[in-house]
């Protein structure tokens, strides 16, 4: 099986301005970094391959034997895996692969989840759902496809939205990557390809797998997505799903546009390829509420849409919905058995209130959220003012850019002092995006004010040791 290869114009492109004239540093040494820097940022696919040695060459306007000694040192390094006769394949060195697993041990802060705490319409909710209890006990209780009114409510939900829905079209699950572990055991066979934004969510990254599937990941470039990107791979790849966050994605917090959805929704139709849409941030804008859903831009594009009540209302919930058409949910029912009966009917009441009174409470969700997005925004650039990051325009969290692959380091270190922090290993595929951070902003004024005083001197201690590092090297 040939891995994917990358064109030398896209490879270009990806580099951009990379060659400093001025630099004392040769001009080898700093192709071999701006590449480094492509790998370890995700921008470059594990296991793809480079385009061969002359026509790097003549795309980037230098000799040949420049080129030849950057992907040398690569290799020498432990990023490339040069073979002859096939080209050179992107690889990690063996201590990035090592991604830190998530202490058991209880810490102070956590940083790692993005993810609020109840609020006092969750009880509420409990209460509405303990008077509408009483008929369904006279049930089995069993509901492979869920209540009648839940779905009824969610269909409604889409119908706002300005995509029509039927009750048919719906089933509730257990959260939604329970849904989608459902729609990979339907739809996906050992060795199937899974098309992913990269970075994308970390437990979508584990259902895959878990389904004996492999991740294919599209890098996602500074603004929006990159739909040439993602048509070029689904031709490279005939992937059998491609699952998408279109909705303050997880973890860069962006929204597609209607241009761009209209696109991806085409390239859906054109190539057969189901699209699994997790919206399970939709609720979660503090700008400008987000466009139509997907599936409502091509009547013939075969597009599932997953949502929860987990990152909405509370986490605790775990509950979440599939709307497709009503012979995949029929499909979807039947292979349910192999995972459970169905979800908790009070659970499953609680959310049909909260959605039938969003509106009343929602709003000052999403104020409270704001304010703290600005307040992290603040604090980051006050402690860090050597991290780079976007306003996410949705979402939970800031996706932050380090200037240096030091996210596993500075993650080691904070926990050490009682803060778990996401590594954007996390959420790449084989330990990419050690350059990276997610920082949620989910945590009370004062919890996050002692967290930042708390990790700037660990992370300043890291950027003099990194530095001193890099002299000895130099030198």
């Amino acid at each position: 099986m040939s891995s994917r290869r990358n064109g030398s114009q896209s490879l270009h492109r990806l580099l951009g301005h990379w060659q400093e004239t001025s630099s004392r540093t040769p001009l080898w040494r700093q192709l071999a970094e701006a590449l480094r820097l492509l790998i370890l940022d995700g921008r470059l696919a594990l296991d793809s391959r480079l385009p061969g040695e002359r026509e790097l060459a003549s795309v980037l306007d230098v000799s040949r034997t420049t080129v030849a000694s950057a992907l040398a040192q690569l290799r020498e390094e432990g990023y490339l895996d040069i073979r002859h006769g096939s080209g050179s394949r992107v690889i990690l060195p063996t201590h990035i692969r090592d991604v830190p697993t998530r202490s058991a041990t209880p810490l102070a802060v956590d940083l790692s989840t993005a993810a609020l705490n109840a609020g006092p319409e969750i009880h509420q909710a409990y209460q509405e759902a303990l008077r509408a209890m009483p008929p369904h006990l006279l049930t089995s209780g069993y509901q492979p496809q869920g209540l009648l009114s839940l779905r009824e409510s969610v269909a409604r939900h889409y119908a706002s939205r300005g995509l029509p829905t039927h009750a048919d079209e719906i089933m509730v699950v257990n959260g939604a990557v329970s849904g989608l572990a459902l729609i990979l055991r339907l739809m996906t066979g050992p060795g199937d390809r899974v098309l992913v934004d990269h970075p994308t969510y970390p437990l979508a990254i584990a259902a895959i797998q878990g389904a004996s599937c492999r991740p294919v990941g599209v890098s996602l470039p500074e603004q929006g997505w990159d739909t040439a990107g993602l048509a070029a791979t689904i031709a490279q790849t005939s992937p059998r799903l491609a699952y998408l966050m279109p909705d303050f994605h997880n973890p860069t917090g962006r929204c597609m546009d209607e241009p761009t959805r209209q696109i991806v929704a085409d390239i859906a139709a054109t190539t057969h390829t189901t699209l699994v849409i997790d919206e399970t941030m939709v609720n979660l804008w503090y700008d400008a509420a987000p466009p139509p859903p997907l599936a409502a831009y091509h009547r013939h594009a075969p597009v599932i849409l997953l949502g929860s009540a987990g990152k909405s209302f509370w986490g605790g919930l775990r509950l979440g919905w599939v709307r497709a058409p009503a012979r995949t949910i029929a499909a979807l029912v039947q292979t349910r058995d192999t995972f459970d009966l169905g979800s908790p009917v009070l659970e499953q009441l609680a959310t049909t209130w909260l959605l039938d009174n969003a509106s009343a409470f929602l709003p000052q969700r999403r104020q409270q959220l704001a304010e703290r997005r600005a307040l992290c925004q603040t604090l980051m650039r006050s402690h860090f003012p050597e991290w780079r990051f976007q306003t996410p325009q949705g979402g939970l969290s800031y996706w932050v850019e380090l200037p240096d692959a030091l996210a596993t380091q500075f993650a080691t270190r904070a926990e050490s002092a009682g803060i778990q922090l996401g590594t954007g290993t996390r959420f790449g595929l084989a330990g990419a995006f050690d350059r990276f951070l997610r920082m949620p902003f989910a945590l009370p004024e004062e919890g996050l004010r002692e967290a930042f005083r708390t990790l700037q001197p660990l992370w300043e201690s890291l950027r003099m040791q990194s530095a001193g590092s890099k002299v000895r090297k130099i030198i």
